[in-house]
């Protein structure tokens, strides 16, 4: 099993957090106070954003502590089961972002039928940590939406487990959910994907 991430304060981890956050605003990635960051402090905590905070002029004090496996915090997003379990489940991952890339939205209902998007052949797959060559497939999941994020974070689990690895997935017409061991590698490949995303609905040709 991969290690945990090296342990840091709150003040590093909510650093962490507003860096994505305000890279996703600038790049139009989570309009209308959607979207959701965060990055682990240890193997019990992590920095989240607060619920209803406009991510593109984060600070910290709308980012809030939050347990990975314990009560809900008052101020905590609905959709922060999605980090938290993710957290869980995985020891080796160090951030989380969500955002609503409008390819990626879109994909994410052309293929939903399908259970994945398949990105295969383009060079910036080695943005994506461990990937050497573009002659690679990378299968990005796509989970059904649902409303109860208790039960959809438990069903993300549930196919992350049955996929071949990948760096994130997408819930149809809802956004994309990215992952990496630091935040840096985050944004790498938050960027990483808002490129093939694109790349991949230009190239299907379809409206």
């Amino acid at each position: 099993m991969a290690e945990t991430p090296s342990d840091l304060s709150f003040a590093d981890a909510a650093d962490g957090v507003i860096a994505m956050a305000h890279y996703a605003g600038a790049h139009g990635l989570v309009p209308a106070t959607s979207g959701n960051f965060s990055v682990r402090m240890n193997a019990t905590h992590a920095a989240v954003t607060a619920t209803g905070a406009n991510k593109a002029a984060l600070t910290r004090g709308e980012v809030i502590e939050a347990e990975i496996d314990g009560e809900r915090h008052p101020r905590a997003s609905a959709e922060g089961p999605l980090h938290l379990v993710r957290y869980a489940h995985a020891p080796d991952i160090g951030a989380i972002s969500h955002v609503h890339s409008l390819a990626g939205t879109v994909l994410s209902r052309r293929h939903e039928a399908e259970g994945v998007l398949r990105l295969e052949g383009w060079e910036l797959l080695k943005a994506f940590s461990g990937i050497r060559t573009h002659e690679t497939v990378l299968d990005v999941p796509i989970v059904a939406n649902d409303q109860d994020t208790d039960r959809l974070a438990m069903l993300v689990e549930r196919r992350l487990r049955e996929s071949t690895p990948a760096f994130g997935y997408l819930i149809a017409g809802h956004g994309l959910y990215v992952w990496g061991a630091t935040y840096k590698d985050v944004l790498r490949h938050m960027e990483a994907f808002e490129f093939l995303l694109n790349a991949q609905l230009m190239e299907e040709g379809r409206p």
